[in-house]
């Protein structure tokens, strides 16, 4: 049942980006920035610490879950060092998924050979 929730979850999150994809002008750099943003904002409310709850990694595996990441430790990072801790908070939080990113993003140049579209 786990994998099930996890999967719907997952998976609404994505119909929603591809629904934004087909119906309107929109880049997938834009969508990307959409639902880092509102992975921030309902971080910022509340609202997305429910959904991770109940999907877990269905909700925090999407970019979404990100910028709840974000959201939560600059939060955090206010109680605990104050209005710096709004900037360094965020980046604590994620610092891990930036560098796996970075460091998987540099493998991934290495080993393939990018060809531009004709």
């Amino acid at each position: 049942m786990e994998y099930l929730k996890v999967f719907i979850v997952g998976g609404l999150i994505c119909v929603i980006g591809q629904i934004l994809l087909d119906t309107t002008k929109l880049t997938p750099a834009h969508i990307l920035v959409i639902f880092l943003t509102s992975g921030v904002v309902l971080g910022a409310v509340g609202l997305y610490k429910p959904l991770i709850e109940f999907a877990e990694a269905g909700a925090i595996v999407p970019i979404s879950g990100f910028g709840y990441a974000l959201s939560k430790g600059a939060i955090d990072g206010v109680k605990a060092k104050g209005i710096i801790g709004a900037f360094v908070g965020g980046l604590e939080a994620t610092a891990g998924g930036i560098a796996a990113a970075i460091l998987f993003g540099y493998i991934a140049a290495i080993v393939f050979d990018p060809k531009t579209k004709s």
